[in-house]
């Protein structure tokens, strides 16, 4: 089959719609997953590819029977046997149809994994976050959930698509590899309780050092946006608040470096056991 060169071929204008529109993404049940690794992240997580598209021009591939890049961890013809469906498309059309560049020439239609609170294991270390918004700082975040072996990130009263490009890309597939949750925060402040895991939550407020908290035990750490904190829901319903202590002007850090912190002093307790 001849490679797709068309601008305004149907499959092109829907990859496109896919990638900008969260309401588009809603209603097909699928997501795009642009790059070699975060695709690689995804068939290994156990998602379903649907459909991939490629332009060997742009993978450096020598043979399209056998493609592959010496250079990398990932095996680009494992990547394609992957998919029901492989397409592929000229430079022109890839361009079209990348939300970024640097893509190394690949992205797929995939479908989501949709888990909810009691598809967790409720011994573990948790993430909540309050409506984050910004696509950015919870792909770091869930970057740092999965270098801390973190067992779920849980997204409350979420602002952002949970497959937006922009979270996929900033956490560089850790949206594949960290059980992630989206739930309304009463359905979590419930779940929390009922499992009987602490609930820290990261405020200024009639907080004690985060290093003198104990989170030995099953512990999810609470944290909300930058500008307006947590809601009062979260503050009461916390075993413990916690902070960070802030030596200079200003009087926070970023939520993914406060998170980031956070968690590895969870890991770093945990290991004295």
């Amino acid at each position: 089959m001849a490679p797709i060169s068309s601008l305004q071929n149907p499959k092109v204008k829907r990859l496109v719609a896919l990638q900008q529109k969260s309401s588009e993404r809603r209603k097909a049940g699928v997501f795009v997953a642009e790059g070699q690794r975060e695709l690689m992240h995804c068939i290994n997580a156990g998602l379903q590819v649907n459909t991939i598209y490629y332009c060997p021009e742009i993978m450096n591939a020598g043979d399209r029977e056998d493609l592959h890049r010496s250079n990398a961890d990932v095996d680009a013809s494992s990547l394609l046997s992957a998919a029901s469906e492989c397409i592929e498309v000229t430079p022109v059309v890839y361009d079209k149809i990348a939300y970024r560049g640097g893509t190394e020439g690949v992205l797929a239609e995939v479908r989501p994994r949709t888990l909810c609170l009691d598809d967790l294991d409720p011994h573990g270390l948790y993430v909540v976050l309050e409506s984050v918004e910004k696509p950015g700082n919870l792909g770091a975040i869930l970057r740092s959930a999965d270098a801390a072996g973190a067992t779920a990130v849980i997204v409350c009263d979420p602002r952002t698509d949970l497959y937006n490009p922009n979270l996929i890309r900033s956490s560089i597939g850790a949206i594949f590899t960290v059980p992630t949750v989206a739930c309304s925060s009463e359905e979590c402040i419930a779940w929390l309780k009922a499992n009987d895991i602490t609930i820290l939550t990261a405020q200024l407020q009639d907080s004690s050092l985060y290093y003198d908290t104990d989170m030995k035990r099953p512990t999810a750490i609470v944290m909300g946006t930058e500008a307006t904190g947590l809601t009062p829901q979260w503050r009461e319903a916390a075993d413990a608040h916690i902070r960070i202590p802030m030596l200079g002007k200003l009087d926070s850090l970023n939520v993914s470096v406060s998170a980031a912190i956070l968690l590895f002093e969870a890991v770093r307790q945990r290991q004295t056991l």
